[in-house]
């Protein structure tokens, strides 16, 4: 089945719930008089509950519900926040110089707006020791604090201990320019 509406000669039931262009109930009507009453308002007749008994139709400019239903789920997509996760992948003996460049991506991942997934990764006699890692997340998690939270505490996953970090809800400009001002 498709996903639009049937509309006009489609339309293939006895008869029809009919609704008027401005929304009053007209009452169940044969579908011969619904397509005439379409077609002296000069409007097309559109089955807008085809599951209801009997189906429910409306009288209304197809073209128009249609190029208004899209303008509406085009604005809905333009107000989706897109959600994207970054990936930063660290060792449990990790350089103090080499922490520093890693946490300073994941610093700029955060103030993106995006979600940051840290993965230590295991090796060896290195698994028998995931305090380790823990702590290197915890130090992590607290040295970004002010710009993200910990989404997901961190978890052993096989070789691997596995951190989500997501940013803090960004701040609206006004209530920014009252915090320098301030």
């Amino acid at each position: 089945m498709s996903a639009e509406p049937r509309i006009n000669d489609r339309i293939r039931v006895p008869e029809v719930r009919l609704v008027g262009p401005n929304g009053e109930q007209v009452g169940i009507v044969p579908i011969a008089k619904a397509l005439e009453l379409a077609r002296e308002s000069d409007l097309d007749l559109v089955e807008v509950a085809p599951t209801a008994r009997p189906p429910v139709a409306k009288l209304m400019d197809y073209g128009k519900f249609k190029y208004e239903s899209a303008m509406k789920a085009r604005e809905a997509r333009k107000n989706q926040a897109h959600t994207v996760i970054k990936e930063i992948k660290l060792r449990p003996k990790i350089d103090p110089h080499d922490y520093e460049t890693k946490k300073g991506h994941v610093v700029r991942f955060l103030k993106a707006g995006d979600k940051v997934k840290v993965t230590i990764m295991f090796r060896g006699r290195e698994q028998s020791r995931p305090e380790l890692g823990y702590r290197l997340l915890q130090r992590l998690a607290d040295d970004v604090e002010e710009l993200g939270f910990v989404e997901s505490r961190p978890k052993q996953d096989g070789r691997n201990m596995i951190m989500v970090l997501g940013p803090h809800k960004k701040k609206t400009a006004r209530g920014q320019e009252a915090e320098t001002t301030a």
